[in-house]
């Protein structure tokens, strides 16, 4: 039996009051699925391939070919009926229970208390990021930007915070193909570092261990960090004949001065965790021993605040420097493509990778 327009309509309300997240997966069949019903079969110009949520919803889209809209219609008022069902039932089981948003090969991605927590999970690796955790952490800073939670929370599992970038990544590269890589992985760090400036709730950085690279400059664009008293923080762009990027070149003078920003993304020195803070890196230390029982009481506490005046009020303070951040990273994204092509910067990663293999 065909679903009735009317039918299809009162489905299309219903999700604006499902309590629980369906999860990406179902939100783009059911985008695909509402404008197959609507507008017929995809009809709108691929979108560029760094264009991640255009691109997953296209993909949905285009994936259902000519499907009628009647067929499409029904499916989606099923699809809804199936997941008012599955929500009514989970809240009368657990309705405070800690829920997964979305499966992510790299991330552990979960909410609880009004607090979406973004964990890093490649602890084998201590949590470096590669070209395909930099993709998941866009998406999910983009489905915790539009969730329920008053503020979002990013951190690592195991032993480190994050090791930085993932240099592996260019192994394999042969000399005709660096270019071409160099440049698809700047603009992906583009668009990586723009998702922080746009961020509109509260992000956290809860800093778990050591802390290199990318990981220590992108702190200049979370709203408080807290660390262990183990973490450290290293910059090591010059050793590796690299140049600073995450904006830190304008956020690290202004957080700390020019003195010891240069310190840090010049001269790479490494800092303590009472050092960082010092210098107003971080927001507060705690001991190692009672870190995450300390840092994520405060959390809750926070996450009980009204989740518009929190954000209204991050907006007046940020607001005023975005269209200052975006050129920042444009411009350190164009220096660091010109380092990543330079011999200083191939064979210092022709060295790392080297010395990696040996062990």
């Amino acid at each position: 039996m065909r679903s009735s327009q009317e039918e299809f309509e009162n489905a299309v309300n219903r999700v604006k009051l499902l309590k629980k997240d369906p999860g990406n997966e179902v939100k783009l069949k059911l985008y695909a699925l509402y404008k197959q019903a609507t507008e017929g079969p995809c009809n709108m110009p691929k979108p560029g391939v760094f264009d991640f949520i255009n691109k997953a919803k296209w993909d949905a889209w285009n994936a259902l070919g000519s499907m009628p809209k009647e067929t499409a219609r029904q499916s989606y008022v099923d699809l809804v009926s199936s997941l008012s069902s599955s929500s009514m039932s989970s809240s009368q089981v657990k309705p405070g229970a800690d829920r997964k948003q979305q499966e992510y090969e790299n991330l552990v991605v979960t909410s609880e208390d009004g607090i979406t927590k973004i964990m890093l999970n490649r602890p084998t690796k201590k949590n470096a990021i590669n070209t395909q955790m930099y993709q998941e952490i866009i998406l999910a800073l983009k489905a915790a930007s539009k969730d329920n939670s008053v503020l979002t929370v990013l951190t690592g599992n195991g032993d480190y915070y994050c090791s930085g970038n993932d240099l592996t990544d260019f192994s394999g590269i042969t000399a005709g193909e660096i270019e071409e890589k160099v440049k698809n992985n700047l603009d992906m760090l583009r668009v990586f570092v723009n998702s922080f400036i746009d961020f509109p709730k509260p992000l956290i950085a809860v800093v778990n261990g050591p802390a290199v690279g990318i990981a220590v400059t992108i702190l200049g664009l979370c709203d408080a960090v807290y660390a262990s008293d183990r973490a450290t923080f290293h910059t090591p762009f010059s050793h590796l004949g690299l140049s600073p990027e995450g904006c830190s070149s304008y956020t690290f003078p202004k957080i700390m001065g020019p003195a010891k920003a240069i310190e840090m993304l010049v001269f790479g020195k490494k800092l303590t965790a009472e050092e960082a803070c010092a210098r107003g890196l971080v927001t507060e230390v705690f001991p190692d021993n009672t870190f995450q029982k300390q840092v994520w009481a405060r959390l809750k506490a926070y996450s009980e605040f009204p989740a518009n005046s929190i954000r209204i009020s991050k907006q007046v303070i940020r607001n005023m420097e975005k269209e200052k951040l975006y050129a920042v990273n444009a411009e350190e994204c164009s220096v660091l493509q010109e380092r990543l092509l330079s011999n200083e910067c191939i064979n210092a990663a022709v060295n790392f990778l080297s010395r990696k293999a040996k062990l």
